[in-house]
């Protein structure tokens, strides 16, 4: 059955369009994956699920519920639950205090199960941490809300090989809806062998979806060859500071 999903949705950053009428649709519970570049509409579409952004055309429908005008806040109250990429934690809070706001301390067990190291982290403030810890307890807190639908953006951005993996099983695994936006398609996720229901794949490029079908359909990506410089030699286009 599918739980949550984007119908026709477009969506507009002033002039421009950031989404041009993409359909697409998140079984519970199973794993959906949005993939594409930055700037492909990838994050765009997750804050549209969520209600953190308008739609200027189309529908978001949730069990059968047309909730496009429903509040994000609203929306997170009956459940959904949003891990953005960045401002995922509240840094001024301590990481007992950032628990406490999605469970008391007494049922804070899961969060400790799925990441063991944050309970020695517990006094520090959220904004101390490293990249990768912030992640883990944006993901700790997220489980603590039992969440019929959690939707995340870049996961696993700054934890270890070890920590990612782990994370990966962890929310394949979930009794939800869940939704992440990668940049690519983790191999852990393509070689998984789902028990209830396969890892679906939506790709977006410039705001469209290009490839949907189940991660196991589609190809790896290949990094580009790299072509062997002369001694001396400088490279035509010199990389930006930003790439």
């Amino acid at each position: 059955m599918t739980a949550l999903s984007l119908r026709h949705a477009r969506v507009r950053y002033g002039p421009l369009e950031a989404l041009h009428g993409i359909t697409l649709a998140a079984p519970a519970p199973g794993l959906t994956v949005l993939l594409g570049r930055n700037g492909s509409g990838r994050t765009t579409a997750l804050r549209a699920l969520a209600g953190t952004v308008p739609l200027s055309g189309g529908a978001v429908v949730w069990d059968g519920t047309d909730i496009t005008r429903t509040p994000a806040h609203e929306r997170a109250r009956r459940g959904l639950h949003l891990v953005p990429e960045r401002q995922a934690v509240f840094g001024s809070l301590t990481v007992r205090e950032n628990l406490e706001l999605a469970a008391p301390a007494h049922a804070h067990a899961p969060a400790f199960e799925a990441y063991p190291q944050l309970e020695a982290l517990l006094a520090r403030r959220a904004g101390t941490l490293s990249g990768g810890e912030q992640r883990m307890l944006a993901l700790a807190r997220a489980l603590l809300t039992r969440a019929r639908v959690l939707l995340v953006d870049e996961p696993t951005q700054g934890m270890s090989p070890a920590v990612a993996a782990r994370t990966y099983a962890l929310l394949a695994g979930l009794d939800a809806c869940v939704v992440l936006a990668e940049q690519r398609l983790p191999p852990a996720l393509r070689d998984r062998a789902a028990p209830r229901t396969p890892v679906l794949v939506y790709e977006l490029r410039r705001g469209a979806v290009v490839f949907s079908g189940e991660a196991a359909e589609r190809e790896p990506e290949r990094a580009a060859p790299r072509t062997r410089r002369q001694p001396g030699s400088r490279p035509a286009h010199p990389p930006s500071p930003s790439e």
